[in-house]
C-alpha cells in the first residue's frame, strides 16, 4: 500500500461535504463516536469495504458493524423483531450494536458482513457521526479507526499515530466519550446474548426486554462480532492483570486506591516515576476508567517499562467491558 498524505480537519459543513465526496469515492474517512474513532467506508460498495481490511491489516473473516443515521435508513437490511424495535426504541441513537438476520434484499456489502448470514448495526450518538452518515446517504461500515489488533483511539493523534498515511482524512471531533466500543447483542436467534460487552450491560438489555440476558464473551477464531478475537486491543508491552504489586521495571495502571499497593523488594507506589504509573480513576469510578483505558493503556505502552501491571477492576456494570478488553489486550 503507497503511503498517502493523511489529513486531519475540523468539523464544518465544507468539510463534512468533502468527507462525503471520499465516502462516494470509495475513500476511507475516521470519523468520531461517542464510544471511539471509527475508520468509515460505504457499507454497500465490497472495494471499499476492503480498504478497511487492507488499511487495518484486519483479517476478512472478521465482521464490521454498519452505522445508520436513523432506525429507517438500517431497517431495509436487516430482520428486525419486536425485541430489535424494543430496543432501537430505547437505546438508538447509542452505544449498542445488534447482530439481527440479513435480509436478501439489503444492499450491505457481504464482506462486511465476513459472509455471515446476520449483519452487525448500530445509529451512534454523535452529532458528527450523525450528520456524515445522512450526508452519505447510506450506511457506514466503521471499525476502530487503528491497526487491528491494538489499541483502540480516543483521539483524533491517536488515529493518525495508526493509520497516517493509510487514510486521506480524519474528522476531527475531540475526544470520544466512553473511550470503549459499544455492547453488542446478539438477536438472531431466540436467546439474547451479548458476545461483546460495552457501556450498555446485560441488565440493561434485560430491563428492556424482561427476559434473560447472558454474556458469551468467549474468544473464537470464527467470531460474529467485532472484539471476538482472542488478542485484540492489544499494547506492544505485555499485560499482568489482577496486580497487588509491582515487579522491577513494570509501569502501573492503576485502579482507586494505590494505598496498599508495594513494590517487589520494598517500597511503595510513591517511589514510582511519574511515567511509570497513572490511574484509571482515583475515586474508583468504573465509566471514568473506561473513558481513560485506551489511552492511559498507550502512555504506559510509551514508557521505559518493560510490563504493564494492572490493578484489579471490579467486574461489574461496565467493569466487565474493561477487564473483556484487558483480557484480550493481554492474550499472548
Amino acid at each position: 500500500m503507497e503511503p498517502i498524505e493523511t489529513q486531519i480537519l475540523t468539523i464544518s459543513s465544507t468539510n463534512l461535504s468533502y468527507a462525503t465526496e471520499l465516502l462516494a469515492a470509495g475513500q476511507l474517512v475516521a470519523f468520531p463516536t461517542e464510544t471511539v474513532y471509527g475508520l468509515g467506508a460505504n457499507a454497500t460498495d465490497g472495494r471499499a469495504i476492503a480498504r478497511i481490511f487492507e488499511a487495518k491489516g484486519r483479517p476478512s473473516f472478521n465482521p464490521l458493524i454498519s452505522h445508520g443515521s436513523s432506525l429507517s435508513m438500517l431497517l431495509p437490511e436487516a430482520q428486525f423483531d419486536d425485541r430489535a424495535l424494543s430496543l432501537a426504541d430505547k437505546f438508538w441513537p447509542g452505544p449498542l450494536t445488534m447482530i439481527l438476520p440479513r435480509k436478501q434484499s439489503g444492499h450491505i456489502a457481504d464482506l462486511a458482513c465476513a459472509g455471515l448470514s446476520t449483519v452487525a448495526l448500530r445509529v451512534p450518538a454523535h452529532p458528527v457521526a450523525l450528520d456524515l452518515i445522512a450526508r452519505a446517504g447510506v450506511p457506514i461500515a466503521a471499525p476502530s479507526a487503528n491497526q487491528s489488533g491494538t489499541l483502540s483511539p480516543t483521539t483524533p493523534h491517536h488515529v493518525l499515530s495508526s493509520l497516517g498515511g493509510k487514510i486521506p482524512l480524519i474528522l476531527a471531533g475531540g475526544s470520544t466519550k466512553y473511550g470503549l466500543e459499544s455492547t453488542v447483542v446478539d438477536l438472531s436467534g431466540e436467546e439474547v446474548v451479548i458476545v461483546r460487552a460495552g457501556a450498555i450491560t446485560a441488565e440493561d438489555v434485560s430491563d428492556c426486554l424482561e427476559c434473560e440476558v447472558r454474556y458469551e464473551l468467549e474468544a473464537t477464531d470464527k467470531p460474529r462480532s467485532p472484539g471476538q478475537l482472542l488478542r485484540h486491543y492489544a499494547p506492544n508491552k505485555p499485560l499482568r492483570l489482577r496486580a497487588v504489586d509491582i515487579c522491577p521495571e513494570e509501569a502501573l495502571l492503576a485502579f482507586g486506591s494505590t494505598k496498599f499497593m508495594g513494590l517487589r523488594g520494598g517500597g511503595s507506589t510513591k517511589d514510582l516515576s511519574d511515567d511509570l504509573k497513572i490511574n484509571l480513576s482515583e475515586k474508583g469510578d468504573l465509566l471514568e476508567a473506561a473513558a481513560n483505558l485506551f489511552s492511559y493503556l498507550r502512555i504506559l505502552d510509551e514508557s521505559k517499562a518493560s510490563q504493564i501491571a494492572v490493578m484489579d477492576i471490579p467486574n461489574v456494570g461496565i467493569g466487565i467491558a474493561i477487564n473483556d478488553r484487558l483480557k484480550r489486550a493481554a492474550a499472548r
